[in-house]
C-alpha cells in the first residue's frame, strides 16, 4: 500500500510538472481541482506512505523508502533539466529510468521480503527482480507511446515526445536514422509542430521504420528474463509462479 501511495503521489505531481491534461483517458486531477490541490494531494499521499512504513517498526525500510523517494526526485529533476532540448543520451535515459521507475519496484519487492524475514540472498534476488521488472515496465510504456492505440491507452500518441521526454525507442531511432536527431530536437523546442496530424503520422512512420519498437521490446524482454531468473532462486510457490 505504501508503494502504491508513493506511485499515486508521483502521478499527481507529474501531471502538474508536465502540465498534463489527461490521465488514462480522463481529466487529470490538476484539471479538475487545480495545481495547488494536486500538489498538496500528492504531498499528503507521500506522508501517509511514510507513516504506514514507520508504523511497521522497521527503521531500515523507512530509511530505504526515503532514499528511493530521493532517487525518484533526482530522476524527475534530470528529466526536467533536459526538457526542451532533445539529446539522445543512453546514459541519461538509464539514470532517469533507474530513478523514476525501477527504484520503487525494487523497494516494493524488498520490503515484503524483509518483513517476512527472508534470508539476505533471497531479499537481494527479489531486489534484482523488482528493479528488472520496473525497467521492463517502463520500456514497454515507452514503446506503447509510439506504437500503441491512443484510444486504448487513454492518452495521445507521441505524448512523451510532445512533453520533451527522452525514451528508448527515440534513442534507438536516432542511432539508426541520424537525420532524426535534428528533427526531434526541433520538435522538442516547439511541440506545437506535432499539432499537425499529417506531420505526426509521417514522423511516426519514419520512427517505426527504424525498428526501434522491436529493439525496445527486445530490451524489455531481456529485463523481464533477468527478473524471472532472479525469482528462480526462491522456493517454488504459487506466488513465485505468478
Amino acid at each position: 500500500v505504501a508503494a502504491e501511495l508513493v506511485h499515486a503521489a508521483t502521478l499527481l505531481h507529474d501531471d502538474v510538472i508536465d502540465q498534463g491534461m489527461e490521465r488514462r483517458g480522463g481529466p487529470a486531477a490538476r484539471v479538475v481541482y487545480g495545481n495547488a490541490a494536486s500538489v498538496l494531494g500528492g504531498d499528503h499521499l507521500l506522508i501517509e506512505a511514510l507513516d504506514r512504513v514507520r508504523r511497521v517498526g522497521h527503521s531500515g525500510l523507512l530509511a530505504d523508502l526515503l532514499a528511493v523517494i530521493g532517487e525518484m526526485v533526482a530522476g524527475e529533476a534530470l528529466q526536467l533539466e533536459r526538457r526542451g532540448r532533445f539529446e539522445p543520451d543512453p546514459d541519461v535515459y538509464n539514470r532517469v529510468l533507474a530513478g523514476k521507475t525501477a527504484a520503487l519496484f525494487r523497494w516494493s519487492m524488498t520490503a515484503g521480503a524483509t518483513i517476512a524475514g527472508l534470508p539476505t540472498p533471497q531479499v537481494d534476488a527479489l531486489a534484482l527482480a523488482g528493479e528488472s521488472l520496473g525497467m521492463a515496465f517502463q520500456l514497454v510504456d515507452d514503446a506503447l507511446d509510439l506504437a500503441g492505440d491512443p484510444a486504448t491507452l487513454g492518452k495521445d500518441g507521441l505524448l512523451d515526445l510532445k512533453e520533451g521526454k527522452l525514451t528508448w525507442p527515440l534513442i534507438v531511432a536516432c542511432e539508426r536514422d541520424p537525420g532524426l536527431h535534428t528533427l526531434l530536437a526541433t520538435i522538442a523546442s516547439d511541440p506545437s509542430l506535432l499539432d499537425d496530424p499529417d506531420r505526426c503520422q509521417r514522423l511516426r512512420k519514419r520512427l517505426l521504420d527504424t525498428g526501434c519498437i522491436q529493439a525496445t521490446q527486445a530490451r524489455a524482454k531481456a529485463s523481464a528474463d533477468t527478473a524471472r531468473e532472479a525469482l528462480s532462486s526462491l522456493p517454488k510457490t504459487p506466488a513465485r509462479d505468478a
